[in-house]
């Protein structure tokens, strides 16, 4: 089963999926914040949140995004929740950054980013393209599960579009991310055109 964390294009508890920008960030915003520890998942709440938009953690509850106008209406709502759950919360825009640190967290936000694609790769890889081999290897050429395989791409498609709008940077794994998803494509293409022959109608009358 694919796993991406949500395929509606909402992250849920009113944190909007921002859009990330090409190039060019010169200004962080840094969120610091504290949760009790009870309820016990209260804190991996908003460290989900906060990694669904792309942040790059400095150390555990500190954080640094972009400063869009996107983030900082989506970290408000974060800071929302932080709030109903009893912690505390503070924000501040970074403007004067040393290189190095700037690269520091340029360099942290693209391996993040690279990871999500290399693990959509895997997701293609060792899933998705294997399902088609074991569904052909017992013949197993129904409508039915097309229609599964069709809903597996659609997740693949729609986790892609969520790492896309969270990498900040425009990793270099984008584009076999994209080309193993084409890939995915091509061989349901090809699945569904042995379905539609293994269910008798295509048109065999000749001329």
């Amino acid at each position: 089963m694919l796993h991406p964390w949500g395929c509606d294009g909402s992250y849920g508890d009113g944190v909007t999926e921002p859009t990330a920008p090409s190039t060019g960030i010169e200004r962080w915003r840094l969120l610091t914040y504290k949760v009790p520890s009870q309820p016990s998942n209260a804190r991996v709440s908003v460290w989900r949140d906060l990694r669904r938009l792309g942040a790059f953690y400095l150390q555990q509850a500190i954080c640094v995004l972009p400063d869009t106008p996107a983030v900082a209406e989506a970290l408000t709502a974060v800071r929302a929740k932080v709030d109903k759950l009893g912690g505390t919360s503070f924000s501040a825009v970074l403007t004067d950054l040393d290189p190095s640190e700037h690269q520091q967290i340029v360099q942290g936000l693209e391996a993040a980013s690279e990871r999500d694609y290399a693990e959509i790769v895997e997701e293609c890889e060792t899933k998705f393209f294997k399902e088609i081999e074991f569904e052909r290897f017992r013949q197993n050429y129904t409508f039915e599960e097309a229609e599964e395989i069709n809903q597996d791409l659609e997740k693949l498609r729609r986790w892609l579009d969520k790492v896309i709008a969270r990498d900040w940077i425009g990793a270099p794994g984008r584009t076999l991310a994209e080309q193993k998803i084409a890939e995915c494509a091509d061989l349901l293409e090809e699945f569904e055109a042995e379905v539609f022959e293994h269910s008798g109608q295509s048109d065999t009358t000749g001329s």
